[in-house]
């Protein structure tokens, strides 16, 4: 009775055993798959998040940015974010500091040339007329602050 209970364990255990191996093999190829989505998934939230004001500034502020990226950044930031929220009475919206920051960032960017600041300079005052006076501070502000 003994014998019969232990071969019946072991057969029990080995069927467990059969069916464990036969998931493992199978998951790799699973995972190939699932790692593949993911990998599209990051690579399009990545194409996302460039447009996201907060990575655009931070393209902005790195010191070792080149001209072409800052030129394609701030391209970015006039197609997406070029519109600054109107003014509360005579005080500037809370979110036109950002802009005004990056003007600020842009005049002491150590490969900013004069090209992409006018070039800057003249389309957010298009696009935001009453905001003119804000903008042009800030360049003064930047330039001022570059030292020659």
């Amino acid at each position: 009775m003994e014998l019969t209970l232990l071969i019946q364990s072991a057969m029990g255990l080995l069927a467990l055993l059969g069916i464990l191996v036969f998931f493992l093999v199978i998951s790799p190829k699973s995972k190939k798959k699932e790692v593949q989505k993911t990998k599209k998934a990051t690579q399009e939230s990545v194409r996302t998040k460039k447009t996201d004001l907060k990575h655009l500034r931070k393209v902005i502020k790195n010191r070792d940015s080149a001209a072409e990226e800052l030129k394609e950044a701030l391209d970015l930031i006039l197609k997406y974010h070029g519109n600054i929220q109107k003014k509360l009475g005579i005080r500037s919206h809370p979110e036109s500091h950002a802009y005004m920051d990056i003007l600020f960032s842009l005049c002491r960017h150590p490969n900013a040339n004069k090209d992409l600041i006018i070039n800057f300079d003249k389309e957010l005052e298009r696009l935001n007329p009453e905001y003119k006076k804000d903008i042009n501070d800030a360049i003064t502000r930047g330039l001022n602050s570059r030292g020659i």
